[in-house]
């Protein structure tokens, strides 16, 4: 599996000031919504970006962006060396990220539970998007760990589904994921922000941020819809 540099030392240059850390990026996206972000990758003419609207968070409020660790998987019966797999991929798991679980359209196992909370959580994993199931939902909630899923069951992965990879190129609905891109999940679903990007399209979402403040009061004022727009505004 490949290798990169810990979130808590990586780095990206801005044109100004001092250059901000991962970590800090995805503290100022979560203080955004993926609509803005949407929006922002619209105009970039990125049009494949969110993922399915059936993964939705485990509970309402939920919030989560970080750095896309992502793993795949699909439905299998082998249950061989299963364990030993599962613990190097949560040993490889670095600070910052968010897990993203690829598993092939399997609607039967939950590949998400208490205790693989619990290991991620001290790996310094910022959250979880599974493109499908996670169990244990009560006990995953205490922990106040940001999860996004399809479904809930009882059903774990031994003898049903199976780890196949991580830290590689993933595919979830239209949307191609790969490690390090930013993972930005709330009320609204879960939206990719290739990594390249992130800087800048943050910015733009700030921006956005800042404009509807404008709009909003505008229209608490009682401004028409047409002067709002003649005034740059936007609904």
């Amino acid at each position: 599996m490949s290798v990169k540099p810990s979130a808590e030392v990586d780095v990206v240059a801005t044109d100004a000031g001092a250059p901000p850390s991962w970590p800090e990026i995805c503290d100022r996206y979560e203080a955004l919504w993926t609509a803005a972000v949407n929006d922002v990758l619209r105009a970039h003419g990125l049009l494949q970006q969110t993922l399915p609207p059936a993964i939705v968070p485990l509970q309402d409020g939920m919030a989560v962006a970080g750095l896309a660790f992502t793993i795949s998987g699909a439905k299998s019966t082998v249950v061989e060396n299963e364990m030993p797999e599962r613990a190097a991929m949560l040993d490889a798991i670095r600070p910052g990220s968010v897990c993203v679980w690829e598993t092939g359209g399997d609607d039967t196992s939950a590949q998400w539970g208490e205790v693989m909370t619990m290991a991620s959580q001290r790996r310094g994993c910022r959250g979880a998007v599974i493109d499908g199931g996670v169990r244990d939902t009560t006990k995953v909630l205490a922990l106040d760990f940001p999860v996004f899923c399809r479904y809930r069951t009882s059903n774990g992965m031994l003898g049903r589904f199976r780890l196949k990879a991580w830290d590689i190129p993933v595919r979830i609905g239209a949307v191609d994921i790969h490690p390090g891109d930013v993972i930005f999940g709330d009320a609204d679903g879960v939206i990719v922000v290739p990594r390249a990007l992130a800087v800048d399209v943050l910015a733009e979402a700030e921006q956005v941020k800042l404009q509807e403040v404008g709009i909003r009061q505008m229209i608490t004022d009682g401004v028409s819809p047409q002067d709002v727009v003649r005034r740059g505004g936007y609904f």
